[in-house]
Formats: C-alpha cells, sequence, structure tokens
C-alpha cells in the first residue's frame, strides 16, 4: 500500500468517525478494547513506541507502522500525530493491504 493510499484510508477513517488520536484518547481505546488496528508514525521515539506496542499487545490488536508523525497528521487533518487507532474492521482491513 503506497503512503497516499494509507493516507487516504485514515482520511476516511477520521470523517466516517472511526479514528481515534492523541496520546489520550488511543490509550483510552486500547484499554477500552474498541481498536481493530494500530496505526504508528515511523518517526516515534523508541520509549514511545515501547509503550504503544506494550499496550497494543495487551490488548491483542495489530499494530502497523505508517508514514511520519506529520504525514500521519496531516491524513487525519489534524497537527502531528504519534498514533491513530482505527475502531472499524473495513477501515482496518483496507490499512492491512
Amino acid at each position: 500500500m503506497t503512503n497516499n493510499q494509507v493516507a487516504f484510508a485514515l482520511g476516511l477513517a477520521q470523517k466516517a468517525g472511526k479514528a481515534a488520536s492523541g496520546d489520550f484518547a488511543v490509550r483510552g481505546a486500547l484499554k477500552a478494547g474498541k481498536v481493530k488496528l494500530l496505526v504508528i508514525a515511523t518517526d516515534t521515539a523508541e520509549n514511545t513506541k515501547k509503550e504503544l506496542l506494550y499496550l497494543a499487545e495487551q490488548a491483542k490488536v495489530e499494530v502497523k507502522e505508517f508514514l511520519t508523525k506529520a504525514e500521519l497528521g496531516y491524513a487525519i487533518g489534524k497537527a502531528q500525530r504519534t498514533a491513530v487507532a482505527i475502531m472499524d474492521e473495513n477501515f482496518a482491513k483496507m490499512l492491512r493491504k
């Protein structure tokens, strides 16, 4: 999947209300068991990545690394984002391709 396709899918998920972004929203969604796929930026700091991977592992959620923080934020129409939680199985399938 190209970066443009990833950005498009993330943008659609955001508009549909099926994406959570930002530290507290992502962590809360993971802990609540709502997340189907976690997208982490490729330039995320190692400690932050470890924390997110641990939370995803506990929630049994697949993790993909796409785009930079700036690109991830731009794709969903927000400021830089470290991670975006996808909370819909159809959008998750689209991003897994």
